[in-house]
């Protein structure tokens, strides 16, 4: 047994038959030698044999173990200031069967700034507001039913402590089953209920990936035309093929009074008598290309921190059909259609993105006696530079043209000019980024007759 144990060290590192002849040549020496006995070395090769079995299982059951750690940074990230970026939440998988996971994630984003609005007529500033908010604070939480289908929604409360609107409340963000692949192809893919129709780039990505997180005007519209925050109860069939051609298709619920815009700004929950009493389905899509081989865009972002290229175009149609509403006077309908043109490209520190905005179905005064229901038409470009070698510090700039009543003789009554500068610092990617920025609004004669002129500090943290 003494023989056996000084052996055993000098054997484990080689291989083992399960024959029950001598197999390891050192043992096969030994007995030559007459050091041990031929059924002393099968009874060591056995002992070696059955504690390799037991090591290979215990390695196994580490390796297996690994796959449930959880892992918090990006991998492909670049290296930050702060580290690397994180990626979207914590991820925790079940032990039993890791097709079933938990994801937990959070957005914080806050804003202070000086909020001046000038007088266009008379050049007198009447409102200088110094202000602080939390422009967004959500809960992201996403579970995993099986290899194919889950659920992720947020609860959020954003604008708390704007100027003077108080606390605000919580409420639901996104709500939506994703069951993905269910025929084993990326070019079928579902979402039911809460999910994001494609009315507008911007608005469908992330505003934690976006440039700026007070996005274009004419765009936020966009977001309400044809349904409630651009996610009004629906169900989508959307997918891919190679990244080159993606596309959406979607029917669902429709508009909300309270942001249901006339082209001078009400809203028709807030006028007086006035009520909506009727609206079908909204129903459309989008299809976006990618027609240039290696610059496909794989993900929806407008941050990409000077890594790579992409280059994308795409065109939306949706429409909402019979809105009705009615006043004192009687009963009004109108159809609302969004048309969408978008480009967005990006080589390693240049970024670019232009959208175009066609709406059909715009009411021009919910206030006075006449119903009189129009057209309106918008467009932005925006872009940023990454600067790696400065820490990832970014410029950026948007410019936006809208003019809200294209029927007008005069169109620039009712036209809104925005123009935005600042920096960007990515202290840890769209983890946690820093920004300064100067937005200067002018509204036409017929919609305010005002500017506004905001500068921000702006914060963010996600994870």
């Amino acid at each position: 047994m003494k023989k056996k144990l000084m052996l055993f060290t000098i054997l484990a590192g080689f291989s083992i038959s399960n024959a029950e002849e001598i197999t390891n040549p050192i043992l096969k020496k030994l007995v030559e030698k007459g050091i041990l006995t031929k059924e002393e070395a099968i009874a060591v090769e056995q002992d070696l044999r059955s504690s390799k079995k037991e090591e290979t299982k215990e390695v196994k059951a580490d390796k297996d173990l690994m796959k449930h750690f959880i892992y918090v940074e990006n991998k492909n990230s670049p290296n930050f200031l702060l580290g690397k970026e994180t990626i979207k939440g914590l991820k925790i998988k079940a032990f039993d069967n890791p097709d079933m996971w938990v994801k937990v994630g959070v957005r914080v984003q806050g804003t202070f700034e000086n909020y001046k609005v000038e007088d266009r007529a008379t050049g007198q500033t009447v409102k200088d507001l110094w202000d602080a908010y939390l422009r967004r604070a959500r809960l992201e939480i996403s579970a995993g039913f099986s290899k194919n289908v889950s659920f992720s929604m947020d609860i959020r409360n954003d604008k708390a402590n704007y100027q003077d609107e108080g606390e605000e409340s919580f409420n639901i963000g996104d709500a939506y089953l994703k069951i993905k692949k269910p025929f084993g192809t990326s070019l079928v893919n579902f979402k039911i209920y809460r999910g994001k129709l494609d009315v507008s780039r911007t608005e469908t990505v992330k505003s934690a990936w976006v440039i700026h997180y007070d996005r274009p005007h004419v765009a936020d519209e966009a977001a309400q035309f044809v349904s409630h925050n651009r996610r009004a109860t629906n169900i989508q069939m959307y997918g891919n093929w190679k990244h080159k051609i993606a596309y959406q298709i979607a029917i669902g619920d429709g508009i909300y009074s309270g942001k249901f815009h006339d082209a001078v700004g009400n809203s028709l929950k807030d006028v007086d008598n006035y009520s909506l009493i009727e609206q079908d389905f909204m129903y459309g899509g989008k299809l976006i290309l990618s027609p240039i081989p290696g610059w496909e865009e794989k993900k929806r972002t407008e941050t990409y921190f000077g890594e790579g290229q992409h280059f994308e175009v795409g065109v939306g149609y949706w429409r909402l059909p019979h809105v009705k509403f009615k006043d004192s006077a009687g009963t009004y309908s109108m159809d609302r259609t969004l048309l969408n043109y978008e480009m967005s490209a990006h080589y390693k520190w240049l970024f670019v993105q232009a959208e175009y905005f066609d709406f059909d179905g715009v009411e021009r005064d919910f206030t006075d006696n006449v119903i009189e229901v129009g057209k309106s038409k918008g467009w932005y470009i925006t872009g940023e530079v990454v600067l790696p070698k400065f820490y990832y510090i970014a410029p950026f700039a948007r410019y936006e043209s809208w003019t809200k009543w294209d029927n007008a003789i005069n169109k620039d009554d009712y036209k809104l000019r925005s123009r935005v500068f600042g920096v960007n610092w990515y202290l840890r990617g769209n983890t946690m980024k820093l920004g300064i920025a100067y937005q200067l609004d002018d509204y036409g004669k017929n919609i305010g007759n005002e500017k506004i002129k905001r500068i921000k500090l702006t914060s963010q943290l996600y994870f």
